[in-house]
């Protein structure tokens, strides 16, 4: 909480304003009081973005969903202004620190509290999701340890069951860390995706660490989809109904009830000592001048209403249409810039900030709807070879070896110079030097540690992981090839860098077989073991084309880069994606 500014206007609507409360990517969020003396939070939508048509759906539809949902758990709604400019809302003030200043300022909640606080928010989930209501971002900034009990807030995602998702496309609802792999790979929204967002904020509060670690967002939703939640330390049965409560199928969850009977708790929540510690002395916020004695000395800092939604664009250093969750805040990465075939805006630091290994990244769709899944396909490139020697082959001429479309190569070959290199050392903890090439619909990728997906480094080999969204409607196929380049330039006939001229790799890496995703065949997935299915190829002055094998990760230790080509033809191909992984 802090004074007002000299440009802060004095009244919103009819309400006094007090203080300023916070920020977020859609406006501020002041103190106030109402014409009768009630103190609400009023949360005001920024001049820049009214003008932008789905954050005011997302503002509206907020405004209404807490108006609709009448809870013990949540702020009621108080007035709004939805027609002309100024838009905003005021709800009840509820005083008390949020989850995450709580944790943050004095640590992980011993497991009694913990039982009593999951037991109560399962009670609010449910009392939400009886209004036809899914949250949709439940995490412990967006719970606030009220006096009475906790309060949910920030619905300004939240959905009716029979509404349509305002999500920016090529974008998941949520908070990574708290997001569920439903929601992330498929869209799919549901009581369920509260329930695993539940299970990660009991686990946060449980551990006082964010539930699957911290970085890049698109790290962190591939540890949620892929890895185990962190519950070191935490007494067994409290884990035990956390991890149910993240199964990654979504029918594999206890329903609310279920978590409210096994966290078997005998009182109430505001009876628990630390609990009640928290809401009485948590924050110590400054006087600010001008405030009635009773909200001074004492008022919980981080308290109130604080909106949480990033419109695309607003906020350069994180994916668009997400807030982080508990940790470090992430800075976009920084390095080379060439001059994109498209607009970079549109996607933010999203590409620009590259992807640390085992990380998501959701590449824009301009029509998101409702996804399936897929199958996997994949296997050795044509010509593989044992380590050691090449295989030769007759140079194509042409397009040949396609996937039942005639249109896809069997190989692409290394004709241009390739200057994207990934970097661990960026602020982000990891980043690409440059932006793609070509602008990127309907894709997600992955590269992980073969063996141990959750690694930050990596040895042995690397699963990598292609996807196409299935509401891809383009015509057509869609043919990708993903290149692995080691760190430095590489001797084909030692498979290790050149002895004396120790050069950054310049090339496209060592490439797998283009597979077309749109192929029934692979079921718009495909997945690939480096460096089992790479190679490289080269064509020498009689035009004969030789395949040289991967080497070992262990020859050239560094950072290596992957690559996701989109492939037109045999010389005709463009970097859409890029990624990398440390090898120590």
């Amino acid at each position: 909480m802090e004074a007002l500014r000299d440009t802060d206007p004095a009244h919103i609507g009819a309400q006094v304003l007090l203080a300023r409360l916070g920020a977020g990517g859609m406006g501020q969020v002041y103190l106030g009081r109402s014409p009768g003396g009630r103190l609400v939070a009023i949360k005001v939508i920024k001049e820049e973005i009214t003008g932008h048509p789905e954050a005011l759906a997302r503002f509206r539809r907020e405004a209404e969903t807490v108006r609709a949902v009448r809870s013990a758990y949540t702020a009621n709604l108080i007035d709004a202004s939805l027609a002309a400019p100024p838009y905003w809302l005021a709800t009840e003030y509820v005083a008390g620190p949020t989850l995450s200043h709580a944790v943050r300022a004095y640590g992980a909640l011993p497991a009694a509290a913990c039982r009593r606080l999951f037991a109560a928010l399962a009670e609010g989930l449910a009392s939400v999701h009886a209004y036809g209501v899914t949250h949709r971002d439940l995490k412990p900034q967006n719970v606030i340890l009220g006096v009475q009990g906790p309060q949910l807030i920030d619905f300004g995602i939240a959905k009716g069951v029979a509404e349509t998702a305002l999500t920016q496309a090529g974008t998941a609802p949520g908070t990574p860390g708290y997001t569920a792999p439903e929601v992330l790979l498929r869209g799919e929204v549901a009581d369920a995706a509260d329930v695993f967002a539940l299970g990660a904020t009991i686990a946060y509060a449980a551990t006082g660490r964010a539930p699957y670690g911290t970085g890049e967002p698109t790290a962190v939703n591939f540890r949620a989809v892929h890895g185990e939640i962190d519950v070191e330390g935490v007494e067994p049965d409290l884990a035990a109904l956390v991890k149910a409560c993240v199964a990654t199928e979504p029918g594999a969850r206890p329903a609310l009830a279920e978590i409210i009977r096994r966290c078997a708790v005998d009182s109430a929540l505001v009876d628990d000592p630390v609990y009640a510690a928290l809401t009485a002395t948590a924050g110590g916020a400054a006087q600010v001048p001008g405030l009635p004695s009773t909200i001074g000395p004492g008022l919980p800092a981080g308290s109130g209403y604080v909106p949480t939604y990033v419109p695309a664009g607003q906020n350069q250093g994180q994916s668009q249409g997400y807030a982080h969750g508990p940790g470090p805040d992430q800075g976009q990465g920084s390095g080379l810039r060439r001059p994109p075939r498209w607009a970079l805006a549109a996607v933010g630091g999203l590409v620009a900030g590259g992807l640390v290994t085992g990380g998501y990244l959701f590449l824009q769709d301009e029509d998101a709807k409702s996804a399936g899944g897929g199958s996997r396909a994949g296997g050795p490139p044509s010509g593989q070879t044992t380590p050691g020697g090449p295989a030769s082959s007759p140079a194509p001429s042409s397009q040949g070896g396609g996937s039942g479309s005639g249109a896809v190569p069997d190989h692409i070959e290394p004709n241009k110079v390739s200057r994207d290199l990934w970097t661990s050392a960026g602020p982000n903890g990891g980043g690409c030097s440059l932006p793609a090439e070509e602008r990127a619909e309907f894709i997600v990728g992955s590269a992980v540690d073969a063996d141990t997906p959750q690694a930050k480094t990596v040895t042995g080999k690397v699963k990598i992981h292609v996807f196409l969204k299935p509401y891809n409607t383009e015509k057509g196929p869609y043919a990708v090839s993903v290149g692995v380049k080691p760190p430095h330039e590489i001797d084909v006939t030692t498979q290790r860098p050149y002895e004396f001229v120790r050069d950054y790799n310049h090339s496209i890496g060592y490439a797998s077989k283009p597979v077309d995703l749109k192929d029934q065949a692979t079921g718009g997935e495909v997945e690939l073991t480096y460096p089992d299915d790479f190679v490289t190829q080269l064509v020498d002055n009689e035009g004969t084309a030789k395949r040289f094998p991967a080497i070992p990760l262990a020859n050239d230790p560094g950072d290596w880069t992957v690559l996701v080509y989109r492939v037109r033809g045999v010389k005709e191909y463009s970097s859409i994606y890029c990624t990398g992984f440390p090898v120590k």
